[in-house]
């Protein structure tokens, strides 16, 4: 079963909320100035790119830093009140009762990714990796975002790797209109509205590979 995260299982951009937090703790009150920059040039471009450049502020971080900071976000964030979208939760719990196997696809801060998949149980942790040079970031990713189509090319790898499980059989959640090439890679698609309601999504609507 597939998940987008941001506003889909959870009820915020995890992401921008990171660099904020990230850089107001490391720069203080001129990594807030520069955060608030960073996102409102970010805001105009087309998604992918945004993403790619979002990731290039983190050129230099260790990896290391990077990793324990984005488990202290989420310690210190997933307390609050709508973090998760209960619905959705109540979703990812239900498939996974049943016995499936779930993936959270995102193009969100790959640490973050890896720290809400172990939380909620997901076997899998699909997005593009940090490049690494030593110790150190380099603010460049490997392979393409996980945005738009990117989306439907790691859901497709996965079942690849497991030719025994259906397409057919599977379910994928999604938020928006970016979502949809992953959602119609499966059987059974979900479009997660902001108040948290589930619409199931018509097997051959016209998709995008725009977006994230």
């Amino acid at each position: 079963m597939f998940f987008d995260v941001d506003e889909t299982l959870i009820g915020r951009k995890s992401g921008p909320d990171f660099l904020r937090d990230h850089f107001a703790r490391t720069h203080g009150a001129d990594g807030v100035r520069r955060a608030g920059e960073l996102l409102d040039a970010l805001a105009g471009l087309p998604r992918a790119e945004a993403n790619r450049r979002f990731h290039r502020a983190f050129r230099g971080c260790p990896a290391a830093e990077a990793e324990a900071a984005a488990r202290r976000w989420y310690r210190e964030h997933s307390r609050a009140d709508g973090f998760y979208l209960p619905t959705t939760l109540a979703a990812l719990r239900r498939h996974r009762a049943e016995g499936a196997s779930v993936a959270l696809v995102s193009g969100t801060f790959p640490p973050l990714l890896a720290v809400i998949a172990e939380a909620v149980g997901a076997r899998f942790a699909l997005g593009a990796r940090l490049e690494r040079c030593g110790p150190l970031l380099t603010g460049e990713l490997i392979g393409p975002p996980a945005i738009g189509a990117g989306k439907r090319t790691l859901v497709r790898q996965l079942l690849a790797r497991h030719p025994d499980i259906d397409p057919a059989d599977c379910w994928a959640y999604g938020d928006h209109p970016s979502d949809l090439p992953m959602l119609h890679s499966v059987g059974h698609a979900v479009m997660v509205a902001p108040d948290g309601t589930h619409t199931t999504v018509p097997p051959h609507a016209a998709g995008t590979d725009e977006g994230g």
